[in-house]
Formats: C-alpha cells, structure tokens, sequence
C-alpha cells in the first residue's frame, strides 16, 4: 500500500494573474505562495479482482475506468493506464470549496502515489506539471499557481509563461514571527463560477503587488500592508468575490486591532480567510492556525 499527502496552499499576491486567459494575454503571470501544514491523502493499493474502488464521500466500484465519476480518479488512473486498484480520498480538513486548492492538492497526492507504485522517479516538479495536464482534462479554467504552491515546499515565487513555469524560494524566516489562522466562512463554493467571472485587465493591478513583496519579504509591517492592499484590489476583479456572510467577517476583522493583515484565500465568494495577528488567538473558536511546509507532496510505501 502506498500513502501520499500533499500540503493544501495559502497565496499571498498575484492571484488571478495564474490563469490561462491572463497569461495568454499578457505573456506572463505570478504568484507568491506558500503551502501549509493541512494536507489532502491518498492511499492506493492494487485489487485482485477487475474491480476499481474509489473511496471517498461518495464511494464507487466499477469495473470500467470511464464510468468512475470522481474526475480526479478517473483521470489519473487513465493517464497511467492503472489496473484495477482501490483509492482512498482524505484530508485534514474539509477542503472542497475551501480555496485552498484541494482539487490540485488530491491530484498531487495521487500523482505521486503512483510515481511510487510504478518506480517512476519523478521530480515534485515533474508531478506538478503533470497534474496541471490532468486537472485541465476536467477543469480547464484551473490556473498555473495551484499545483505548483501545492507540490513543492516552502515559501517561493512562481513565474507564469505560456510554455514554462519557474519557482523561485523566497526567504521565510519572518514568517516564523507571525501568527498565521485560516478562518472558514462557510461558505464553500464552486471557483469556476467566480473564475469565469474575474475581470482579468483589473487583475493585472495585482502583477506588481508581487515584485513589491519579494522586494520587501523581510519587511513585516511593508508585508501587512501588500496583503492589505492586494485584497481591496481583488475585491474588484468580480463582483462574486463578496457576498454577505465575507462582508460581515472583513468588517470584524477590521474591528480587530491585532489582526494586521487580512485576504480572502482563492478565487472568492466563499472558502477561507488568512489572517495575520500579532497575538496568538488559538483559544479562539474557528480559527485553524498555520505555518508554511517545508517539504511539499511525499509518498511512503507501507
């Protein structure tokens, strides 16, 4: 049996700038993100019958791979022209609609437990790109940033082209200073509706929060106000970024003096907040605190 996990990812600046539309427009696009400590799991093993079972909140056995509706399953055992073998979905936290990247974190995952089934050998970066190629079998308006903040560790900056991603690290170590929470609206939601509605010619006023923030990743207070200022930027790419139930949390958090930096993870609408205190609030009801993973997807043969 193997057992992959994958981190679920947390961007910080350039969002939207990672989808296809953007990149074909304007030749390039970037993001700066990091992945967390939550993770999404796989585990796989081969059955010794013609039956594949995919276990996750709505459990299947079929015997013909087209006819497995999980999108994720059916298209990685397809890509690798898998045998029958049964598959087991999970996660830290419930992540579907979360906006942050679930969908890309399980393909990852999945990836790389058959990177370790088969011997394959591949690089995080190779599983990266693959799972970019799977995911847009089922799900063509998924930007560049998700598999890529998923799959490789640390805090990094990812540049966009047409044919070529390249990954930068960044410097983390301020970053240890802060207390870093994931608040959960409760709201989950579908992220095509919200991408297909991003006005990509305003997102292109975030393209340069992204160089400000390399240039200042050592900056606290210069840090707070990027993230500060991208959101009220982001807030105006769509109008199904804001709804009533984020309005109300972006007001309380304003409210809030020890909060000092505040965004809405993912495409919006719904899915969860980061935040960023100066105190520690982990006896606080709703709050998951985070730090960044240094390791990125990883798979063990049991």
């Amino acid at each position: 049996m193997i057992v992959s996990r994958c981190p679920l990812r947390v961007s910080l600046a350039g969002g939207s700038t990672d989808l296809l539309s953007f990149v074909e427009k304007y030749d390039y696009g970037s993001v700066i993100s990091f992945p967390i400590n939550l993770h999404t799991y796989i585990l796989i093993t081969y059955n010794t019958n013609n039956v594949y079972r995919i276990n996750y909140s709505n459990p299947e056995e079929v015997t013909d791979v087209d006819n497995i509706k999980n999108d994720i399953a059916r298209e990685v055992i397809k890509y690798f022209n898998l045998p029958p073998v049964t598959v087991m979905f999970t996660s830290d936290i419930t992540s579907t609609g979360s906006g942050l990247a679930s969908s890309s974190s399980y393909i990852i995952a999945f990836v790389s437990a058959v990177d370790k089934l088969l011997n394959l050998n591949l690089s995080q970066f190779e599983m990266c790109k693959i799972s970019l190629e799977i995911e847009h079998k089922f799900n063509p308006l998924t930007g560049y940033q998700d598999v890529y903040g998923c799959g490789i560790g640390n805090l990094k900056r990812l540049h966009f082209y047409k044919d070529n991603v390249e990954v930068d690290e960044l410097n983390s170590e301020v970053f240890n200073k802060f207390n870093m929470y994931l608040v959960n609206t409760n709201n989950n939601r579908k992220s095509n509706n919200v991408l297909s509605s991003i006005n990509i010619d305003k997102s292109k006023n975030l393209l340069n929060l992204v160089d400000e923030l390399e240039n200042n990743i050592s900056n606290e207070n210069k840090i707070y106000e990027i993230l500060n200022t991208g959101w009220r930027r982001k807030k105006q790419t769509s109008p199904l970024i804001l709804n009533d139930r984020i309005n109300e949390l972006d007001k309380r958090f304003l409210l809030d003096n020890s909060i000092k930096a505040v965004k809405l993870c993912g495409a919006g609408g719904g899915g969860y907040f980061l935040i960023l205190s100066e105190d520690n609030k982990e006896d606080c009801d709703n709050l998951i605190k985070i730090k960044i993973d240094k390791v990125g997807v990883e798979s063990i043969e049991f």
